[in-house]
């Protein structure tokens, strides 16, 4: 069977599933979204088709449909490397093209987990009795209610959205992904900003995990469209990236490594918790290390590859092959543990022995260095555009500033 893969999305997630791409078929991915950003801007490994209002349900379904009828190819994997994507490939799949081939989970699974109240509610029985893991402290607030606040948090606390998609519709002055609140004044303000912004979903209140970004894990799964877990992963995450907007999202991580010992019976409990729920497709855990209890908290999971995904491909995990693997062949895999140690980097060396504040984690980083266990995924030797790298090595000198400009 002839096929081809389309990407939908053009952040670093998306760069790096083209890389995948590449790396298997040396020649160019598709890839389709409103406009490129620099990590994608200057690229050779990407053909990108630019759709304006592509967000819109009408102008997504009918510019996928007219890709599927001008394709010479039988069958189309299609990859969404943003929340927003996933949700509309899930919420229009009986419309699209029957070229087109995927895999997600249902969607009643991915409004759980994108809608951060619905997924407290609905996997807090699950996720809590299993030992080693927990959830944090967890308050729900309903813009549309304005309900009093219970003050019973310790401080500081977080607030973020319970609806991502939703809320990045509504840009304000002071922004953030994620809010770091120190007193019940400072959550009042921040809450009504929120508010005159537009945004009228919910919003999550939730206790601190004491720890910098040495004490954040990440763990990747890649359950197939028969339901079973055939990938798996767990990671320390060093540094995470210091804008406001970016609070979250992991810039160093080092596979197969805790500095608290590492811990494979919880990513065996995980395994069981997504193939209980019937899950499909890549997922990712975002997890926090509480020294107080020792239990490794979840915070979301994502219904998608992650940002740093990356370090699984460079394990010998090509993700892009699960996939084809999955919907294309129709091939059933075991179970595997990833445990190679594999540091990934979005940032320049320096970066790293600067603000990476664990001494276990940053002697780990500096030997699998050493040893030639270290990616960068957006640095590709088989894309070779001078612009590009123009663009890499400026990016690598705004890291520097952008380091020392926010603290988390």
């Amino acid at each position: 069977m002839n096929f081809t893969v389309l990407l939908l999305g053009s952040d670093a997630n998306a760069y790096y599933m083209a890389r995948c791409f590449h790396e298997l078929y040396h020649t160019p991915v598709d890839m389709m979204n409103t406009a490129l950003i620099g990590v994608t801007e200057y690229s050779n490994i990407i053909n990108f088709i630019e759709v304006e209002n592509f967000s819109d349900k009408a102008v997504f379904v009918e510019a996928l449909n007219n890709y599927s009828n001008k394709s010479k190819f039988e069958k189309i994997v299609l990859i969404a490397t943003n929340d927003k994507y996933v949700r509309m490939i899930v919420e229009n799949k009986d419309v699209l093209d029957s070229k087109f081939v995927f895999n997600y989970p249902t969607l009643e699974i991915v409004n759980t987990l994108l809608v951060k109240d619905l997924f407290y509610n609905a996997y807090h029985s699950e996720l809590e009795p299993l030992e080693g893991l927990g959830i944090p402290k967890t308050l729900i607030y309903s813009c549309k209610e304005k309900p009093e606040i219970v003050n019973d948090f310790m401080y500081p606390i977080i607030l973020k959205p319970g609806n991502g998609v939703e809320y990045n519709k509504h840009h304000f002055e002071g922004m953030s992904k994620v809010y770091k609140i120190q007193s019940f004044d400072e959550l009042q303000k921040v809450i009504k900003k929120i508010e005159d912004s537009g945004y009228a979903d919910n919003l999550i209140i939730q206790e601190f995990i004491p720890g910098d970004d040495c004490a954040l894990y990440d763990a990747v799964f890649y359950c197939g469209t028969d339901k079973k877990v055939q990938l798996m992963t767990f990671a320390q995450i060093g540094l995470q990236e210091r804008t406001p907007t970016g609070v979250g999202n992991c810039t160093v991580l080092v596979n197969g490594f805790d500095e608290h010992g590492y811990k494979e019976a919880l990513v065996y409990k995980m395994k069981e918790f997504l193939e209980k729920i019937g899950y499909q497709g890549f997922a990712e855990f975002d997890l926090k290390y509480d020294a107080r209890d020792g239990k490794y908290k979840i915070f979301e999971i994502n219904p998608r590859q992650a940002r740093s995904s990356y370090y699984l491909a460079a394990c010998g995990h090509n993700l892009v092959q699960y996939l084809i693997d999955d919907v294309i062949i129709h091939v059933s895999k075991p179970a595997t543990l990833i445990k190679n140690e594999m540091v990934l980097s979005f940032v320049p060396p320096w970066i790293i022995t600067a603000y990476v504040t664990s001494p276990a984690l940053k002697a780990e980083i500096g030997k699998l260095v050493n040893e030639g266990k270290f990616v960068r995924p957006l640095h590709y030797d088989g894309d070779t555009n001078i612009m590009r790298k123009i663009y890499l090595w400026l990016r690598d000198i705004n890291y520097t500033i952008k380091y020392k400009k926010f603290t988390w």
